[in-house]
């Protein structure tokens, strides 16, 4: 068989489309199992001293971001966050991942900006049924659940979502 950059270009289309289906087919399986596809209302004070209130993002897409710092897929979907934080309302929960002390020395380190919000005792994880890191959730304008991701997430990826969410 004689391969030119053609078949080559096809081949390469198709394994990349058969991998996307494949990681959505995964991303479904893995997604938590909420109980209201409503946002809650959480108040809480981020790492960095500020306060933090669902209340004040009503009326605006938001996207919830479970991670862990010991995470490989998270650490590398972390330059996909602080792009789409620049844009849209993202709040990001790191889940077991050390003191808000911790938490400040990883950011850091990484030129990492975001907002965090610790959940060293795994509550708020819990109370979205997050069992797999990472795990996002986009909210529309109206506070409604509208996507669920599991597991990696382009930066293109995140932005079309945020944009449909709007």
């Amino acid at each position: 068989m004689k391969w030119n950059l053609k078949k080559i270009l096809k081949e390469l289309l198709v394994t990349a489309m058969l991998v996307v289906v494949f990681a959505n087919v995964i991303s479904y399986l893995k997604k938590p199992d909420i109980e209201s596809d409503v946002l809650p209302e959480i108040n809480a004070t981020l790492i960095n001293s500020k306060a933090f209130s669902t209340e004040a993002f009503r009326g605006k897409p938001l996207l919830i971001h479970f991670w862990a710092t010991w995470c490989p897929t998270c650490k590398a979907e972390a330059g996909n966050i602080e792009t789409l934080s620049k844009y849209y309302n993202v709040l990001s929960v790191a889940v077991n991942s050390g003191s808000d002390a911790d938490l400040r020395q990883y950011m850091k380190e990484h030129e990492l900006t975001f907002s965090i919000l610790n959940d060293m005792d795994h509550g708020y994880a819990d109370a979205f049924a997050v069992k797999v890191f990472p795990t996002t959730f986009v909210y529309n304008s109206s506070g409604e659940l509208v996507f669920t991701e599991v597991g990696y997430t382009s930066t293109l990826g995140f932005l079309f979502r945020m944009w449909w969410a709007q």
